[in-house]
């Protein structure tokens, strides 16, 4: 039984290559990327193994435990990244317990971070080549490691999937998760000056992290190396303890998740009625249903959610580019802001999903369907960014410079709302369904998206050089009549690209929709 579940796993991974290209593209990149971390990974732990045994137990120990945490925890803010072995598909099997969780935990070795992980753990036996006795004490310590790392992941995220399962729950998670990876240039550079501020003290850290259920197996070599056998074996038997502790949660919780599956345990709430939103305050008409329905989106749905609490982030982000200081970099908040916003239509089509057939199947114009997505993100993007434009003018002190950037941020919003357009009617990719993780994506979803987004971009900044250059000679010399010129030529220029983007958008979803949906459908 344990065979054949990792042939299963093997087929659904081979099966899903088959069905995109881009999934097969997107699986060689990946690869790449891991034969890289394992090419600097061996090296490393070779050229570490000249070192003293304190700064190999200090590397060893340190960075192991941060990679089985990750192993613990990044499936409780990832969802959806791997559920093709889900465990409640195996609900109406009687396949034996044992059996099941064998199979699941080796399942979880196959795939590029499974074996990449595998790799560079089982690799961490040649920081101890100088001492060969060593070497055959951390092999095992090592295989004790993944399968901790690995029964670890497996436990959490059974033992959590009533919690990880609920709407709520992930919508909340995307807002907590959105912040810190945005903030994460200046959150490294703190840290790299507090790792540097902190070295002297790391060998002590690694001690007492030693003693931890995550980094008692790393541990232990070092004090074989030691001769500190007792403390060796008091962590061997915490590290024992950890994973037997770890199997009897997930074999219990694996136990409930298969009587009673998350999906099914608890009845739904009676939906109470909260009036028609939106589409009670905006005109009965094609376009105002639209709107309706895309405001709704921006209001509930969290891959709309993240275009809109990226923006407050911005000052911050060109605050600490800067050293920490107030310059004329925050200028550029309202221009990024406006692009952003504008361009997260982009994806408009590709969000919908299979839903999209009520606008194929609508009485309504491709030019209706666009121009009502472009006026639901106007409402928000419009007020939006002529706020930030303001405060940034005002708290550089450059109030001169309020017509150029005004003329940038516009020129960009309508430029980048016409473009997003055009490519939300030719271009539809595999994106998160509703109410799942904004940031997981299908292997190979990501090169086309990248294909289009850098097309787009490169589409937007061509057409808006005109009014990006005056503006910038604007704020550099400070010129009003420049920066009034620029606000001409911007919302000129965007004017015109919006209305042609329209117009061409709506003409391209005219004759392409029953293919756009065709594509969607063979997604899910």
């Amino acid at each position: 039984m344990v065979a054949h579940l990792l042939r299963l796993k093997l087929t659904l991974l081979r099966n899903g290559l088959r069905r995109s290209v881009w999934q097969t593209i997107g699986l060689g990149f990946a690869a790449l990327y891991a034969f890289g971390a394992i090419g600097v990974a061996i090296p490393g732990l070779l050229l570490l193994g000249r070192s003293d045994a304190e700064l190999i137990e200090t590397v060893l120990v340190l960075m192991g435990s941060v990679l089985v945490l990750a192993w613990w925890i990044v499936p409780l803010v990832a969802f959806g990244v791997d559920a093709t072995l889900d465990p409640a598909r195996f609900v109406t099997f009687a396949i034996p317990r044992r059996d099941l969780l064998t199979g699941l935990a080796l399942s979880g070795v196959l795939g590029i971070p499974g074996v990449t992980t595998a790799v560079v753990v089982l690799a961490t036996v040649l920081a101890w080549w100088r001492q060969p006795g060593v070497a055959l004490v951390a092999l095992p310590c090592a295989v004790l490691s993944l399968a901790t790392a690995i029964v670890g992941s497996r436990a959490t995220t059974t033992a959590l999937a009533r919690v990880v399962g609920r709407r709520r729950y992930r919508e909340f998670l995307t807002i907590v998760l959105i912040v810190p990876l945005f903030l994460l240039g200046p959150l490294m550079r703190g840290l790299a000056t507090g790792v540097e501020q902190g070295l002297a003290s790391m060998p002590a850290a690694a001690r007492v992290v030693g003693w931890t259920p995550w980094g008692a197996a790393w541990a232990i070599p070092a004090d074989v190396a030691a001769g500190a056998w007792g403390a060796a074996g008091l962590k061997l038997l915490i590290a024992v303890a950890t994973l037997a502790g770890l199997v009897v949660v997930w074999d219990r919780a694996l136990g409930r998740a298969l009587v009673q599956p998350a999906s099914s345990g608890s009845a739904r709430r009676p939906v109470r009625g909260r009036g028609l939103g939106a589409f009670g305050r905006l005109p009965a008409t094609p376009t105002g249903a639209v709107v309706a329905r895309c405001l709704t989106y921006w209001v509930r749905d969290p891959r709309y959610a993240a275009g809109i609490v990226v923006v407050p982030l911005l000052p911050v982000l060109l605050y600490f580019s800067t050293g920490g200081g107030i310059s004329d970099a925050m200028l550029l908040t309202g221009p990024i802001a406006a692009f952003l916003l504008g361009w997260t239509i982009s994806a408009d089509v590709a969000y919908d999903g299979t839903p999209f057939w009520t606008h194929v199947a609508a009485p309504i114009s491709g030019r209706v369907d666009r121009t009502g997505r472009v006026l639901a993100t106007g409402l928000i993007a419009v007020p939006v960014t002529l706020l930030l434009v303001v405060a940034s003018v005002l708290v550089t002190g450059r109030v001169d410079a309020l017509p150029a950037v005004l003329g940038a941020s516009g020129g960009l919003l309508l430029t980048a709302l016409g473009c997003s357009s055009v490519v939300s009617a030719r271009v539809v990719y595999q994106v998160p369904l509703a109410g799942q993780n904004p940031f997981a994506s299908q292997q190979g979803a990501s090169m086309a998206a990248a294909a289009s987004q850098l097309l787009g971009w490169s589409a937007i900044l061509g057409l808006c050089l005109p009014a990006l250059v005056l503006a910038g000679f604007s704020v550099g010399t400070g010129s009003v009549v420049l920066g009034v010129l620029a606000l001409v030529v911007g919302i000129a220029l965007g004017g015109v690209v919006l209305a042609v983007g329209i117009r061409s958008g709506g003409r391209t979803l005219d004759r392409s929709a029953p293919e756009l949906l065709a594509r969607m459908v063979s997604y899910t």
